[in-house]
């Protein structure tokens, strides 16, 4: 759903820490002003970090957007975790880094209906590697496609070396719109994309991408999917 004015607005979750950075960026001033100035820097950065922006996705049904702002660290064919409920065909999985100055909330990537959503604690590995995806902290979505019963993607939110919290704002069974807020990590993080067999990828390794805009893939329509298994389970 496009957004309206404001460009930029605070998300609620920064509300508590940026306050929390203010106090003490003051009390810090009463002992020493030059360490007092310093210190409220980081009310900026916190404000800067928690921006959730007015984002625009680009007409067509059958693309793919990025669900974060980041850089491409990995696409590569990979068996998706059986708890995913992806099923057992090897699916084309995006993955995408997000530093701690990037936007960190999360957009759906495409429009669907949400079928299943899992989360599971873990480590907090450094996110650009790999081993990020299968041992640290996760929370991921299936989106199925509207009308299209066998084709779906999954989602995956991940923490990263600086990360300590996933939030995750929608739930199983939500319809869902491209370029729709769904939830936000705190604060280096990690974003996976598994996408169908018949998706066409549209970037490669070390594209900067811009979260519910850029273009990570295309749906084939007239293709079949690669899931068959998925709703079944």
């Amino acid at each position: 759903m496009p957004c309206r004015l404001p460009k930029y607005k605070l998300h609620r979750d920064g509300i508590g820490f940026s306050l929390a950075f203010a106090v003490a960026s003051y009390l810090i001033g009463r002992i020493n002003l030059t360490l007092g100035y310093l210190s409220s820097l980081s009310v900026l950065w916190c404000l800067y970090f928690f921006r959730v922006p007015c984002r625009i996705p680009p007409t067509g049904k059958n693309l793919v957007v990025s669900a974060a702002d980041g850089r491409v660290v990995s696409i590569k064919e990979v068996r998706p975790p059986p708890e995913f409920c992806l099923g057992d065909v090897p699916r084309m999985r995006i993955s995408v880094f997000l530093n701690i100055f990037d936007v960190h909330v999360n957009y759906i990537p495409i429009s669907g209906r949400i079928t299943h959503v899992y989360y599971k604690q873990g480590h907090f590995f450094n996110a650009v590697k790999d081993k990020a995806s299968e041992h640290n902290e996760k929370n991921a979505l299936v989106i199925q496609l509207h009308g299209r019963e066998n084709c779906s993607i999954g989602v995956v939110q991940i923490a990263g070396l600086v990360a300590r919290r996933i939030r995750c704002d929608v739930r199983c069974g939500d319809a869902v719109q491209t370029g729709q807020y769904y939830g936000l990590i705190r604060f280096g993080s990690r974003q996976d994309i598994y996408l169908p067999e018949n998706a066409r990828v549209k970037v490669n390794v070390g594209d900067k991408v811009v979260a519910a805009v850029t273009v990570l893939a295309e749906i084939v329509l007239d293709e079949p999917c690669a899931d068959k298994e998925t709703i079944a389970q």
